[in-house]
């Protein structure tokens, strides 16, 4: 009896569920109390950005060697770790005294947030066969929506009764629930790639470039931060460089240039995650500091598109079990790109219901292309590079993340500046605010592109699945 036969699916889908949950649940929460936090600690707004964005980094820098990694050493083995120091770093950023504080625990929040994204999906895949794989990560990607949608509402509902610092401990139960189920219920292991060299080299010049990277764009327009953005995609080639001369790569970049499907598929992904993560963030801003709402209410709103998400992902997968994934996805680019123009019209009297219905269409749109994606993505690497192409899943959303947050900060250093966001401020906000979605709507745009010429998954080889 093979390892896929003896664990039991409804177990492994129900754990990888729960942690689908808690990751999204953290950073749509923390959005909701941003501006607590930023009167609490005495924070501005480019400072507010780096709450997001250090863990966001964090976890871009950590998920490829995660998912190297769980191929090697086992991806539970991995996924419990994740787990475990998740958890641990969400207690203590609860007791955080300062915003360099919390930036610094955030940090390793994201190390233990990688090590999670590297291996839940490519646990799922490992178990659930082909022609049942777009059902489970639908309803996985469903449980990724959920924590949005609960996201802004209990966290709006814990940051105005109990501090914005039980946004944080609240991960500690739920932590705990997951170590104890996967103890219990997860047995087995899985490690196609036992026994080969874990790239160390690799993983150290991949690390400094994403670091560099992303520091230079958060400190854009002061001192050397062109040198510094420089320095990162001469250490992006290097890694290219040494990744295609040895035999067991951290990240195998070959499958870009011989795999169409999953390189034009993690294009997509890394672009729709770059066009749509800070919309939330955007949001929670402008309805709580120019429209004067509380973090409940605003969270009421808000909700509005992780709803629809999760109402539709389970039926956006099954449907690309039946209909070719590329199709789905594409239709579902363009209802995000189409959503994300129309909040270009949004003023300070725009009608709540405005943005609630756009939201929910944003939402449809997100739900049509993040199954279906993920399905193609995974459906196009043999067994052994799941843990490697889970990790490339998260890679992409995560650095699509940073991208995100990145262009937000940008945008606010260049039309803001280091100022808290007050009503002598809200029309340098409201620029900035549009030309975010201007260059969010663009990006989306070409992300149509790379998601209708990806090719099809039925007509992949796709040997040893």
């Amino acid at each position: 009896m093979s390892m896929t036969e003896t664990v039991s699916k409804r177990a492994t889908l129900i754990i990888a569920s729960i942690t689908a949950f808690i990751t999204p649940f953290m950073g749509s929460s923390i959005n909701i109390a941003l501006p607590a936090l930023e009167r609490a600690l005495d924070a501005n707004a480019v400072l507010l950005s780096w709450v997001a964005t250090a863990y966001l980094l964090a976890v871009a820098v950590s998920l490829v060697p995660s998912g190297r990694m769980a191929d090697i050493y086992g991806r539970k083995k991995i996924f419990t770790t994740g787990i475990i120091i998740f958890s641990f770093f969400s207690l203590l950023s609860g007791f955080s005294m300062s915003v360099s504080m919390l930036i610094f625990l955030r940090v390793f929040q994201g190390i233990g947030g990688a090590m999670i994204f590297a291996t839940s999906i490519a646990i799922l895949t490992s178990v659930f066969p082909p022609q049942e794989r777009g059902k489970a990560l639908g309803i996985n990607v469903a449980a990724v929506y959920t924590g949005l949608s609960l996201g802004p509402f209990l966290g709006g509902l814990l940051t105005q009764y109990l501090t914005w610092r039980s946004v944080f401990w609240i991960h500690v139960p739920l932590g705990l629930v997951v170590i104890l189920l996967v103890f219990w219920k997860l047995k087995g292991e899985w490690a196609e790639s036992r026994g080969e060299r874990f790239d160390r080299i690799g993983t150290l010049i991949y690390a400094v470039s994403i670091i560099a990277m992303g520091i230079s764009l958060l400190s854009a327009l002061k001192g050397f931060w062109l040198l510094i953005f420089g320095l990162g995609i001469i250490g992006m080639i290097l890694f290219v460089k040494v990744e295609l001369r040895i035999s067991n790569p951290v990240f195998d970049l070959r499958l870009f240039s011989t795999n169409r499907l999953f390189a034009f598929s993690s294009l997509a992904a890394l672009i729709n995650y770059s066009a749509t993560f800070a919309v939330t963030f955007l949001l929670s801003l402008y309805l709580q500091q120019v429209r004067g709402l509380n973090p409940q209410a605003a969270g009421l709103i808000l909700v509005s598109q992780p709803v629809m998400m999760v109402l539709c992902s389970p039926f956006a997968g099954r449907l690309s079990d039946r209909i070719e994934p590329r199709i789905v996805a594409s239709i579902g680019m363009t209802a995000t790109t189409l959503s994300l123009l129309i909040f270009l019209f949004l003023d300070e009297r725009s009608s709540f219901f405005f943005i609630i219905m756009n939201l929910a269409f944003l939402g449809v749109g997100l739900a049509l292309f993040s199954s279906p994606n993920t399905n193609a993505i995974m459906g196009s690497v043999e067994r052994r590079f799941y843990g490697l192409a889970s990790g490339a899943v998260g890679t992409m959303r995560t650095l699509g993340m940073m991208i995100s947050m990145c262009i937000t900060a940008l945008v606010f250093t260049l039309f803001l500046g280091p100022v808290q966001i007050t009503p002598e401020h809200f029309r340098a906000f409201m620029r900035s605010f549009r030309m975010a979605f201007i260059i969010f709507s663009l990006l989306c745009l070409g992300g149509i592109f790379s998601s209708l010429i990806r090719g099809s998954l039925r007509e992949n080889n796709r040997p040893g699945r």
